[in-house]
């Protein structure tokens, strides 16, 4: 059988091709975020992403979760790069109000569309994508502002939004280990959204 080993993370990426919908691994740090993938993404240049995250790249305005003497980046960078037409996050904002973060600075431009998506809700939404379930319900978003617009049923007199899973044309994940096969060993702060986001996109590209 053909190995899937690339020789470099640019030649992982270069098929991705403008308005793709990209899932980026990761949670809030750098720990678990495929940081090669998204560095050659930028230098590819795809343009008109749709980025599927955690996050919108917080730490490129506070440096959460940056080692020492290391540079804070991460996918922040392609919105700053102006590839990114909208993103579907959890916490697409910076730690701090006074430090936006380039995601912030884009959306009060009206450059970027934002679909803000409750944590749990996100990780299900993707985990349902990968195991072929079209939709579910949640109480989660119930009387909010995520509400509005979804259809919504009563079960045992509780209210529940109907929620739509997420699938996605490339996954940038990041794991420990993996053999030429692809098959992939995640380990701490990894295990977070990489495993699911794996299972959900047409091609996955895992950085090890």
């Amino acid at each position: 059988m053909r190995s899937k080993l690339m020789d470099s993370a640019a030649q992982a990426v270069a098929d991705i091709p403008d308005g793709a919908s990209v899932m980026i691994g990761g949670f809030g740090g750098v720990g678990g975020m495929p940081l090669l993938l998204i560095l050659a993404l930028r230098d590819h240049g795809a343009r008109g992403l749709t980025i599927i995250s955690n996050t919108a790249g917080i730490i490129s305005a506070a440096g959460f979760g940056t080692p020492p003497g290391k540079r804070a980046f991460d996918h922040g960078l392609l919105i700053e790069n102006g590839q990114v037409k909208k993103v579907i996050a959890s916490f697409p904002v910076s730690g701090s109000p006074s430090r936006p973060n380039a995601f912030e600075k884009a959306f009060r431009r009206g450059e970027v569309e934002l679909e803000l998506v409750p944590q749990g809700t996100l990780a299900e939404r993707i985990r349902a994508g990968g195991a072929g379930i079209a939709a579910f319900y949640t109480p989660t978003g119930v009387g909010t502002v995520i509400a509005q617009g979804k259809e919504t049923r009563v079960f045992e007199g509780r209210e529940y939004l109907l929620e739509h899973a997420l699938k996605a044309d490339f996954a940038l994940v990041r794991a420990w280990k993996a053999d030429t096969l692809g098959n992939l060993v995640y380990r701490g702060t990894s295990r977070t959204m990489n495993p699911i986001m794996a299972t959900a996109a047409r091609v996955t590209i895992a950085e090890v």
